[in-house]
C-alpha cells in the first residue's frame, strides 16, 4: 500500500512539475529541478568540477567566438565566463575540458583535426590553438596514477601525450570495440564517439556514445566500460545502455554523449544531451541525471527515474539564474551570447553610444555572417531597434545555416520579407532609416512586426513555419537561432535587443 501511495504522489508531483516548467524550466521548487539545465542548443557537454565550482563547455560548430565556458555553484543555474577560441578553424565539435597540475586545457576537434587550447585561469586568456595532428573527433583526456597523460578519440583508440599535453608522443592504439547494439533496434549508425574517462575507486570508467547522434529517436545512447588501467582491457557494463530513449513517445529523443562526474558532496551524476520531441530545431539540450553505484562497482540510473521527472537537486549551495539574452549594447565588449556564423572578424563591428554597429557584408542573409544567439523557449518574442546607414539592409531573422534562413529586413525606406530565400518588399515607403523589428514565435509559427516608435506595432502580411529547420532534415547538427543581419554596402546600428519567453 505504501508503495502505491508513493507512486501516486510522485505522479502528482510530475504533473505539477511539468506545469511549473512552463514558468521556470530549471527549478520547480527549492528541492527539485526539471531538465533541461541548458535549454536550447547546447550539445556535447563536457563538465569539470574544480573545487566547489563547476565549469562546462559545449560544441560550438561554426559559431564564433567559440568554446564558451560556463560556471555554476549548484549545477542548475549557469553563468557564462569567457570564450576560449577566437581563431576561426572551421566547425568545432565535442570538446573535453580538463584541469591538470593547475592548468586548464580544452581538447577539441575542428574539421576532423584535434587541437588544444590552454590557460592558467579559467577566465583566460586562453592560448592560440595547437594542432595535435590527430585526424579524428571527440577527444577525451585521462591521466594515470603516475601522471602519464593519454588522449582517447572516437572509435576506441588513444594516443600518449607529452607531459605538457601539447604533443602526441606515439602512434594510435586501438583498445576498445564498444558495446554490441542489438540488430533489431532502430539506430542511425554504430558510430562510437564521445569518450569521457574518470577514475573511481580501483577502476577507470570509460563512457561513450553509440547509435548515432540524430536519426531515429531511439538511436543515441550512453555506454559504459571499466578497466583497472586507463589503457584497457575494457569490460562492458552489465547495465548497458546506461541511458537511452526507448520509444519515440518519450519527450526527450536521442539521449546520449554523457559525462560521468561527482559533485562536492560525493554524489554522482551524468550530464548529457537530447533533442526535444516537437522542438527538434532547438538543437541538443543539456540534461542532468543522478547515478547510483552498485555493490560490485558499476553505476546505473536509479530504477524508475525518467529524464523529464522532477529530480532532487544537488545538495548544497543554491544560486539564482542571472543569464539573460537581453542586451542594450552598453558594455565595453560584446555579451558572450553573441556569435558570428562562419567567421570572427573583429574589424566588422564596434560598440558605440549604446549601440552595436556592424559593417555590411554579402548580398543575402546566407552570406552576411549574421550575429546569432540561442533561444531557450518554445515560444518567445525577439525585437531590436535599427538605424540603416548607406545602402545597407538590416534584419532580424531565424537562421539555421547559409542556405536555410528566413526573417524580416529593412532598407532605408522599406520593410522586406525573406521566406526561405524568397525576398521581396512587403511594406513600401514606411520608414526613414530607423525602425524597430520584432519576431513572435509561437511553437514554430512565426509572425513578424515592425514599428517606427517601438510602441505601436504593425504585423506584416507574411509569416513563417520553421519546425523543419533541423538536423534530421538539413544536416549539420545545427539549430535555429535568432540573428541580426547587416547586409550590403553600409552599416547597421542595433539597439536594445529584447528577448521575452511566452509561457
Amino acid at each position: 500500500m505504501k508503495k502505491i501511495i508513493l507512486t501516486l504522489l510522485l505522479a502528482q508531483l510530475a504533473v505539477w512539475a511539468h506545469a511549473q516548467y512552463q514558468t521556470n524550466p530549471r527549478t520547480v521548487s527549492t528541492d527539485y529541478f526539471v531538465n533541461p539545465i541548458f535549454a536550447g542548443d547546447y550539445p556535447d557537454p563536457s563538465i569539470l568540477r574544480d573545487g566547489d565550482t563547476y565549469y562546462v563547455v559545449h560544441s560550438s560548430f561554426e559559431y564564433y567566438p567559440g568554446l564558451m565556458i560556463w560556471q555554476s555553484k549548484d549545477l542548475i543555474n549557469w553563468t557564462p565566463v569567457t570564450n576560449a577560441l577566437h581563431k576561426y578553424l572551421g566547425s568545432v565539435w565535442a570538446p573535453d575540458l580538463v584541469k591538470y597540475k593547475g592548468k586548464y586545457y580544452i581538447y577539441f576537434p575542428a574539421n576532423n583535426e584535434i587541437y588544444v587550447v590552454t590557460a592558467d585561469s579559467i577566465a583566460g586568456p586562453w592560448s592560440d590553438p595547437v594542432d595535435l595532428k590527430i585526424n579524428n573527433i571527440d577527444p577525451g583526456h585521462v591521466a594515470d596514477r603516475n601522471g602519464k597523460r593519454y588522449l582517447y578519440s572516437a572509435n576506441g583508440g588513444y594516443v600518449p601525450l607529452s607531459d605538457d599535453g601539447l604533443r602526441v608522443t606515439g602512434p594510435t592504439q586501438h583498445v576498445y570495440d564498444g558495446w554490441t547494439i542489438p540488430r533489431d533496434w532502430s539506430i542511425e549508425c554504430f558510430c562510437m564517439e564521445g569518450p569521457k574517462l574518470v577514475r573511481h575507486g580501483d577502476y577507470y570508467y570509460l563512457t561513450v556514445a553509440e547509435g548515432g547522434t540524430a536519426g531515429p529517436a531511439t538511436g543515441h545512447m550512453i555506454i559504459s566500460a571499466r578497466s583497472k588501467s586507463p589503457l584497457g582491457p575494457w569490460e562492458n557494463s552489465p547495465y548497458n545502455p546506461i541511458l537511452r530513449t526507448k520509444d519515440k513517445s518519450e519527450r526527450w529523443w536521442s539521449k546520449g554523449h554523457g559525462t560521468l562526474f561527482d559533485d562536492v558532496n560525493g554524489d554522482w551524476w551524468l550530464m548529457f544531451h537530447a533533442y526535444e520531441k516537437g522542438h527538434y530545431n532547438m538543437g541538443r539540450q543539456t540534461m542532468l541525471e543522478p547515478v547510483e553505484w552498485t555493490k560490485d562497482g558499476w553505476f546505473k540510473i536509479p530504477e524508475g527515474l525518467k529524464t523529464d521527472d522532477p529530480i532532487l537537486r544537488p545538495f548544497g549551495e543554491k544560486s539564482k539564474p542571472t543569464f539573460t539574452l537581453n542586451d542594450d549594447f552598453t558594455g565595453k565588449s560584446l555579451n558572450l551570447q553573441w556569435k558570428f556564423f562562419g567567421e570572427y572578424d573583429t574589424t566588422r563591428f564596434h560598440l558605440t553610444g549604446k549601440s552595436l554597429e556592424i559593417k555590411g557584408k554579402g548580398n543575402s542573409i546566407g552570406n552576411c555572417s549574421p550575429f546569432l544567439c540561442v533561444p531557450s523557449d518554445h515560444s518567445y518574442t525577439a525585437q531590436v531597434e535599427m538605424d540603416i546607414k548607406g545602402d545597407a539592409l538590416g534584419g532580424l531573422v531565424l537562421f539555421y545555416n547559409n542556405n536555410f534562413n528566413s526573417g524580416m529586413l529593412a532598407d532605408k525606406e522599406n520593410i522586406l520579407a525573406n521566406l526561405r530565400g524568397w525576398q521581396f518588399v512587403t511594406e513600401k515607403d514606411v520608414i526613414n532609416r530607423h525602425v524597430f523589428l520584432k519576431l513572435r514565435n509561437i511553437n514554430n509559427t512565426v509572425d513578424m512586426y515592425y514599428s517606427t516608435d517601438g510602441r505601436n506595432w504593425k504585423k506584416i502580411a507574411n509569416s513563417m513555419e520553421v519546425s523543419s529547420l533541423n538536423h534530421n532534415v538539413l544536416g549539420g547538427f545545427l539549430s535555429l537561432r535568432i540573428g541580426l543581419c547587416s547586409i550590403g554596402k553600409g552599416t547597421v546600428k542595433f539597439r536594445n535587443f529584447k528577448y521575452e519567453a511566452i509561457k
